[in-house]
């Protein structure tokens, strides 16, 4: 299993593990062109004739990127999921780093008041590993996160095993996951920490209703992190 880029040395007993999608990154913002300039690609070489399955997408949003492939390409050859996989990739993180893309409201802020109380900062994302440096490096995150992950370093693309991963991994004794979709609050919820959902762009009612504490703003955690 690979290691991952970002990697600080520490003792953590207490944590705030975040998603990125939908919970720090507003991906809508780059979501659309780069789907929109896959499929188009796709339509160049003949292997794509229909609307853009964008609303499609939009429902998964957050799934793991193999997930999206067979749910929005479920007629093509894995070859062509994988070429679209990386294609859709590339597009993407050269709009992140064109600064097509933007943070949710009060990121930092947040990010500043865990960091002076204390609280140590992570990043679990279902996003794979080049993506997810995208954003931390044109954000310069990691002037507050000790590191982010990516699904891909947990063979079964769980996000209830990736968090479990990470609480090994840093000796993380109590804290949050903070993230917009169920896999989010699944991941609290077998890992021991509280979950807080964000009522943003992409979540569910019916999710977030299984989730320790909703937020509409991020600023909110405050409150919720006192607590803690």
């Amino acid at each position: 299993m690979a290691e991952i880029t970002y990697h600080k040395q520490d003792s953590t007993r207490k944590a705030i593990i975040f998603d990125m999608d939908g919970t720090l990154f507003q991906t809508n913002k780059v979501l659309e062109i780069s789907l929109f300039e896959t499929f188009n690609y796709l339509k160049s070489i003949n292997e794509w004739e229909n609307e853009i399955p964008i609303e499609k997408y939009r429902e998964i949003m957050g799934a793991p990127l193999p997930t999206v492939w067979e749910t929005l390409l479920p007629n093509h050859t894995e070859d062509i999921r994988e070429f679209t996989d990386s294609f859709f990739l590339k597009v993407l993180v050269e709009n992140i780093r064109n600064g097509k893309g933007d943070l949710y409201p009060n990121v930092e802020d947040i990010f500043n008041y865990l960091k002076d109380n204390n609280w140590s900062i992570f990043i679990a994302s279902n996003g794979l590993k080049e993506y997810l440096k995208a954003i931390v490096r044109f954000y310069h995150l990691d002037n507050w996160i000790l590191d982010f992950y990516s699904i891909e370093e947990i063979d079964s693309l769980n996000k209830s095993d990736l968090v479990e991963f990470i609480l090994k991994k840093h000796n993380i004794k109590k804290g949050a996951v903070v993230g917009d979709r169920i896999s989010d609050i699944n991941a609290a919820k077998d890992s021991g920490l509280v979950s807080i959902g964000c009522n943003f762009d992409f979540a569910r009612d019916e999710e977030l209703a299984k989730a320790d504490y909703i937020i509409d703003d991020l600023i909110e955690l405050k409150s919720i992190v006192h607590k803690l």
